[in-house]
């Protein structure tokens, strides 16, 4: 059985057949119970089938497909149910970036995205951060959104068949919020009376929803002098009394964010634990953190229930990412005082995944693969797009460990494009030492498939597209010797605090730091990292060309336009001392280095920037990686890791050397390309 864009209103037909001669919705008496299940997508990231792009193969584990088809599980279960998604929808695989960047949709089109969510059926949704990554005048062209941007009213184009929703986004100029704040949609639901009786009545749920507010940070580029941003619970507030004056039997706050208990501020980024404080608000559902609640990354957060969903007493749930699952709440409806009340008692969240087990996952919903065939089809011709050879093997399996050979090639691009571009903008940094700052985004968050695995041989745009996941743009920040230090201190903390006297395994990484946060730098420079010392005292050697830093020694630094501006809150960054934003991405900019480049050998790329302090541990030093991958360790020469058990799900424990193992050379001296030189 295939979802359509009418099967909501095919089971409200068929709700209206089952309760006989009652074809019109009744008031309900007190007493009256009824379940209703709200159905959450978060952070589907443009993964609409189950394909992996960098791999060019199928990958079930991940895909919207699969989520149709739970989605219409829940429905079956579930008679009264009401869907909605929490944003970071249009963006993160190399199909959204080929249908925003490469072969732009018309205004006339509808994203594959939207076309697959329009073919289940949704009620409402949000914007997340990444929604603003291609500009204002995509998003409101591909969201059928008329906005005002530079003082032009962008035309109504093609959108999804569902209202977005976002209270804390207004216009510069104007003061309103781009989006629709938050509306009401009115369903009919069965109920029971008291005495067992099956009834049709209605049921008004009213949406807001909220993005993070540091997106004034994080797209700068696209954002600055445009629109103002409010934090979620000031936007809550401020609309909260308009819905409540249409009397709404439920309000569901749709967040693209987490929860965090830190003290509150208007920037917050994850600031559902508060959102959900605010009076009036009935149901929570939440995203931006990559991971499910209720779940056990959220054990003993105060007045949270980890394990049946509430948080401060209100029911939520966070339903995973890129397509794996999907969020359900199980309400438990009481007719009380004239109005709909919560039964917490009998109320509870969980998150359904595709794949409950390895190789166990659902089929794809088949209706959703023609959907976007030929927009499936034109992405995977334009990443095959040949760009030259690699005699190397390029992977991020032991990134956190040392193995740079990715980010090698990211830092080598990066840096290039600085040392030409900056001069011709400001002469005057012209002999100022420019270093290149890159972390590896796939370090297996997402599963043992999720690490940039380029084998040597041909190198396509695929190739690029794994070595750089994200659509950033290249900036350059002007620092000095203290601020690289702070820089390379803050991305240390990555690592957990190693205590050499203990007997047992240690976790090496701290699994709260994101990867994508573990900035390595290159160009002549060299340091050690010590994880037996506390955060923020790890960097205990920092050299340039073979030189000890000095606090106040000048550099520039080639890194992205979301680390530039303040994302990841690292120590000197804002947009404050940024010298260079281009508009160009950086993983064309690296497509391009590589183009240029023609065949890449290890002559081409900087040395190993860094390496681990020696650690005399009596007990393991651990971490967890795709299995069966030591040789590639031993092969980028990062000696000292071995496996120690095999998962059987794709993962492996391994272990680190940091008493004996020879460090791996680390490049401290002047370094020059085989090729390049003259550009």
């Amino acid at each position: 059985m295939s979802l359509r864009p009418l099967l909501p209103l095919l089971a409200t037909a068929l709700l209206a057949g089952c309760a006989g001669s009652a074809t019109r919705p009744v008031a309900a008496p007190d007493g009256t119970r009824a379940d209703v299940a709200i159905l959450e997508t978060t952070d589907v990231h443009a993964n609409v089938l189950s394909w992996d792009y960098f791999k060019a193969k199928a990958d079930s584990s991940v895909g919207y497909e699969r989520t149709a088809t739970l989605i219409r599980r829940a429905r079956e279960e579930f008679p009264n149910s009401f869907l909605f998604d929490s944003g970071d929808t249009i963006q993160g695989t190399v199909l959204a970036d080929y249908q925003a960047l490469v072969a732009p949709v018309g205004c006339d089109q509808e994203l594959a995205i939207y076309k697959a969510m329009d073919a289940v059926g949704y009620d409402g949704g949000t914007a997340g951060n990444h929604e603003f990554n291609y500009g204002l005048p995509f998003l409101s062209q591909v969201t059928g959104t008329p906005m005002d941007i530079d003082g032009t009213r962008t035309p109504r184009c093609a959108g999804p068949h569902f209202p977005l929703v976002l209270a804390n986004v207004f216009d510069a100029q104007s003061g309103q919020p781009i989006f629709k704040p938050w509306t009401m949609v009115t369903r009919t639901i069965e109920a029971y009376t008291p005495d067992g009786s099956r009834i049709r009545v209605p049921l008004k749920v009213a949406m807001i929803g909220f993005t993070p507010p540091p997106i004034l940070q994080w797209d700068r580029r696209n954002l600055q002098g445009k629109v103002t941003v409010s934090g979620v619970v000031e936007a809550a507030q401020r609309y909260m009394p308009q819905i409540e004056a249409q009397h709404p039997d439920l309000v569901v706050a749709i967040l693209h964010g987490g929860l965090n208990t830190a003290p509150y501020t208007p920037n917050m980024e994850n600031g559902g634990w508060y959102l959900a404080g605010v009076p009036g608000i009935d149901v929570l559902l939440l995203g931006h953190s990559h991971t499910e609640f209720p779940g056990p990354r959220y054990e003993g957060m105060a007045e949270v229930d980890a394990r049946r969903g509430f948080v401060r007493g209100k029911p939520a749930v966070m339903g995973g990412f890129f397509g794996k699952d999907l969020g359900v709440i199980k309400l438990a409806l009481e007719r009380t005082g004239g109005r709909w009340t919560i039964d917490r008692a009998d109320t509870h969240s969980e998150v359904r995944p595709i794949c409950p087990a390895k190789d166990q996952c659902v089929p794809a919903d088949p209706a959703i693969a023609p959907l976007v065939a030929q927009a499936h089809r034109a992405t995977v011709a334009y990443v095959n797009t040949p760009i030259g050879q690699s005699t190397l093997r390029l992977s991020s399996y032991f990134a956190d460990e040392g193995d740079m050979s990715a980010l090698a090639v990211v830092n080598a691009a990066q840096r290039d494009y600085v040392q030409r571009e900056l001069p011709k903008l400001h002469p005057e940094l012209a002999g100022i030492p420019v270093l290149a700052a890159a972390a590896a985004f796939r370090t297996g968050f997402g599963g043992p498939d999720d690490y940039t695995d380029v084998p040597p041989g041909p190198l396509t745009l695929r190739s690029a597209a794994d070595l750089y996941f994200y659509p950033n743009t290249l900036a350059a920040v002007k620092a000095d010797g203290a601020g690289v230090k702070a820089w390379l201190e803050k991305s240390a903390a990555r690592f957990n605090r190693i205590d050499p006297a203990k007997t047992g395994e240690q976790a090496l990484i701290n699994t709260h730091v994101p990867g994508f946060n573990f900035d390595q730098i290159q160009g002549d420079l060299a340091y050690v990292i010590d994880v037996g010392k506390p955060v923020g005292q790890r960097i205990v050697s920092l050299t340039y060309r073979g030189k000890p830093v000095t606090p106040a020694q000048p550099f520039i630094v080639a890194t992205n336009n979301y680390r530039a501006s303040g994302g990841g809150n690292f120590p000197g960054l804002g947009g404050g001392n940024t010298v260079l934003a281009s508009q160009d991405g950086v993983r064309e900019i690296v497509a391009a280095w590589l183009k240029r480049t023609g065949t890449l050998d290890r002559a081409d790329l900087p040395g190993t920037s860094w390496r681990f302090a020696v650690l005399q541990t009596r007990g393991p030093v651990t971490f967890t990686a795709a299995s069966g991958k030591q040789a590639i360790a031993a092969a980028d020469g990062v000696p000292g890791i071995r496996q120690l058990r095999d998962h059987g799900d794709g993962t492996a424990t391994y272990a680190i050397d940091l008493k004996g193992a020879v460090p791996p050379k680390v490049d401290g001296q002047p370094h020059h390309h085989r090729r390049h030189a003259g550009h």
